[in-house]
């Protein structure tokens, strides 16, 4: 096995460096300020996971850089993250680094909101599925997210230690709205970088504040926004501490400098001599190097213990059940095996990203190749997708199922442990634009037949009776010898024998939702029967069912293959890299079970059971009737926020439909 990574020596110097630029005592300043999540969750949350981690990742490693960094990764869709982080100008590299390690750690918490923000005392970090970071504040869109943060004890209260003579209340307020006035126009002055810090005195009084914008903005929205922050912030006195928390920029004051002195004060003065120089300078470094050492260890113990405490206490929510099971089986594994086996999660070990964290390649001991699920457990709801992935995954076996190897729960995170597949998953080589993995025809089959049976044995033939709820092209693996694999359990839903169906919170991936799902929130069978049936239509075509920007995708290529299908021209619709005449009827009934399984009511839809027996069955042998399938309003479904799906059953309304689906939909 690897080695853990060591240190850079040029890292290691410039952290030294670093240090040795600040005479006083550094300050992270990793204190929570605030912290607000967007109100709605997204449609696909794995799809945004795809992107999510790639984008802080990137964040991560430019603020720790440069000290700001914005980051954006996806094709421009509703599901694209957009990120900004910004260090306060006053903090060293290594304090940055401290500060949005912390970021890092805490931002997560809002996900899969499509949005949120951090504010640290020393730093701030957000992100969004939409572009927020350009020089002009919308005001009218982030307005509600502006606050003000006010201490709870007051410097009247505090007595004499705040104030000298007979200074009271009224004349720390003066002492506040100037120097809150006086940061506001040096952060707003040319070459600043937004940055603003210094103190004011009234009457006896002194109070210390900081400004700071985000280096997005320029110095004319600097300036409105300090402003607009420092009208608010101003209020909270006679409290001892205020901050203001806005879109663009930070606003604090305080009884006390709580700021971290010049970087360049002093440097270098008051020598006696080049020995007492290199004394100093030897001394310094050692100094400054005890100093990192520990700054560091300690920065890793509490991240460390942090998520530690925080899966304890969900394993606690759990009591003495499956978590226990799972600890005393033959599942549970070492975390430091498979930390150890995917070297210490190097990059370049990373397979994917699955709804709720990267799969990496690891090799154990004995040679053997496994894929490990690292977990990234910030909330209840992921903590239950593990359980449940678990759970239900351990207790079925198939031929096309992944197979689940074991899992980890005594390590900082939690690991899923798999069997590795060399091909990876099924969009890589349908969506495949270079051609290099294109599929025959009869692998196309081969894969669908694979699919419908694991779906099969799931719904009608296990002990549970399992519902999948996210069946798309990546969620299906490919073997050496290209025989699909059904993976990602972590939604999946198991049904009792006399349970009908389930209303639940909506999950999937939008374009493969069931319409009845989306809007109703009643979960079947037949949910994951039109999921298949979107796949079925993806194989054939090599189309996605989603657009590369998120809207009208899954409508285009629906209306697409019903038109060709009705106008009798599928040879106009099948993947033109495999077409020929000799394949035309067999694609013409692999269509129509396709089609059949999108039908928008959900009792015309087979089940996975007769879709096998459909596809051994020759085309000849059977006749199949076929409406109108649903064609949703792709960007109409997306502005579904969380908690409305009362409200359009209240209202008899939906997503814009056309043709049969729509009656059925709308109760008419």
């Amino acid at each position: 096995m690897a080695a853990p990574p060591q240190p850079r020596p040029a890292l290691l110097l410039a952290l030294l460096l670093a240090l040795l630029c600040s005479l006083a005592s550094a300050d992270p300043r990793t204190s929570v300020a605030g912290q607000r999540c967007a109100e709605g969750a997204a449609v696909s949350g794995s799809t945004l996971a795809d992107n999510f981690v790639p984008a802080m990742d990137d964040l991560n490693t430019n603020v720790s850089a440069h000290g700001f960094g914005t980051s954006a990764v996806g094709s421009g869709g509703p599901n694209t993250v957009f990120g900004l982080g910004q260090c306060l100008r006053d903090l060293s590299p290594v304090d940055c680094m401290l500060c949005f390690a912390e970021v890092r750690s805490l931002l997560p918490k809002c996900y899969p909101r499509v949005g949120g923000r951090l504010y640290l005392d020393g730093c701030f970090g957000r992100y969004a599925n939409y572009s927020f970071f350009g020089e002009a504040l919308d005001a009218a869109a982030d307005a509600g997210d502006d606050v003000a943060v006010c201490g709870s004890s007051s410097a009247a209260a505090e007595g004499g230690r705040n104030y000298t003579g007979g200074a009271g209340p009224r004349a720390f307020g003066a002492a506040v709205r100037a120097a809150l006035e006086n940061v506001t126009a040096d952060a707003a002055a040319p070459g600043s970088r937004g940055f603003g810090a210094g103190s004011a005195a009234s009457g006896g009084a002194t109070a210390f504040a900081l400004a700071q914008c985000w280096e997005s903005l320029n110095a004319t929205a600097c300036a409105q926004c300090l402003r607009a922050a420092s009208g608010a912030v101003a209020a909270c006195a006679p409290a001892t501490e205020g901050r203001a928390l806005f879109t663009g920029c930070y606003l604090r004051y305080s009884t006390r400098r709580f700021w971290n002195a010049n970087a360049t004060a002093g440097a270098g003065s008051g020598s006696s001599g080049n020995k007492g120089v290199v004394w100093i300078l030897v001394g310094s470094f050692l100094g400054a190097f005890a100093v990192v050492l520990i700054i560091s260890f300690l920065a890793w113990k509490k991240r460390i213990l942090r998520r530690k405490n925080e899966w304890n206490s969900f394993i606690d929510m759990y009591g003495d059940g499956l978590s226990v099971r799972i600890a005393q089986s033959s599942l549970n594994f070492k975390y430091e095996e498979f930390r150890k086996a995917t070297n210490y999660f190097d990059p370049s070990n990373k397979l994917g990203q699955g709804s709720y964290g990267a799969v990496y390649k690891a090799v154990l001991l004995d040679g053997k190749e496994v894929a490990v699920k690292r977990l990234f457990l910030n909330t209840r709801q992921w903590v239950d997708q593990f359980f449940n992935e678990v759970d239900l995954i351990s207790q079925v076996r198939h031929k096309n199922l992944v197979k689940l190897l074991g899992c980890s729960m005594n390590g900082p995170e939690s690991l899923l442990v798999y069997e590795y597949y060399f091909n990876k998953s099924l969009d890589l080589f349908l969506f495949d634009t270079s051609g290099r993995r294109n599929l025959t025809w009869d692998l196309r089959i081969d894969i669908i037949q694979g699919i419908a049976e694991g779906l099969s044995y799931l719904h009608e033939e296990s002990e549970t009776r399992i519902i999948h709820r996210d069946i798309k092209a990546s969620n299906i693996l490919l073997d050496d010898k290209l025989k699909p694999k059904i993976t990602d359990f972590g939604l999946a839903r198991a049904f009792g024998e006399d349970v009908t169906h389930l209303t639940t919170g909506v999950a999937g991936t939008l374009g493969y939702m069931a319409p009845e799902y989306i809007v109703h929130g009643h979960l079947t069978e037949k949910a994951d029967v039109f999921s298949y049936g979107v796949l079925v239509l993806e194989i054939v075509t090599g189309k996605r069912c989603s657009s590369s920007n998120g809207s009208h995708g899954g409508q285009v290529l629906l209306t697409k293959v019903w038109k060709h299908y009705k106008d009798n021209t599928v040879e106009m619709i099948v993947d033109r890299s495999i077409y020929e005449d000799t394949i035309r009827d067999e694609a013409m009934h692999i269509l129509q079970i396709g089609l059949l399984c999108t039908q928008a009511n959900p009792d015309d839809r087979p089940t996975m059971g007769k879709v096998v027996e459909l596809l051994r069955n020759h085309r000849n042998d059977l006749e199949i009737v076929l409406s109108d399938p649903p064609f949703l309003d792709v960007e109409a479904v997306e502005n579904i926020k969380e908690g409305e799906h009362s409200r359009l059953l209240s209202t008899n309304s939906a997503p814009s439909l056309s043709g049969s689906s729509r009656s059925y939909l709308s109760g008419r």
